[in-house]
């Protein structure tokens, strides 16, 4: 499985397979660091979730309102936060295991963590502004 992350300072397209241990995903074209967006499944979350900055995982629905409302505010932070943030999102329609775990009763449900570990949790919409505050308190 890839993803294919497009570089916010040059625009290139990257197909990003793996990303070693310790590392954040890079542009092939530029060197700069990737947003990094994309869907995690049951069968991957436990490596999703392992990176060596706070990862952000969004468990959602299609079918849901407020979590359509915050797809742009999730891709804005994963494109701003870019080499300081992983953003996985997680459809609990598909991957109802990984919401069970985690006790997921509502959507969107945001889990903010560190090292594998959940140090935050948001239920609920939430500004923008707010959730690169909660972002930056996490990196301190």
């Amino acid at each position: 499985m890839s993803d294919v992350l497009t570089c916010a300072a040059c625009g290139a397209k990257n197909r990003v397979r793996t990303v070693p241990e310790g590392q954040v995903p890079a542009c092939a074209r530029c060197g700069a660091a990737l947003p990094w967006l994309h869907d995690g499944t049951d069968a991957t979350f436990a490596e999703d979730v392992q990176a060596p900055v706070p990862v952000l995982v969004d468990f959602w629905a299609p079918w849901c309102g407020p979590c359509r409302v915050m797809g742009p505010v999730l891709e804005d932070v994963a494109r701003e936060c870019a080499g300081k943030v992983r953003v996985v999102k997680v459809n609990v329609d598909e991957n109802p295991q990984s919401a069970a775990r985690y006790g997921v009763r509502s959507i969107p449900t945001l889990l903010l963590m560190r090292e594998g570990q959940v140090v935050d949790t948001v239920v609920g919409t939430v500004p923008r502004a707010a959730l690169l505050g909660r972002l930056a308190a996490l990196a301190e």
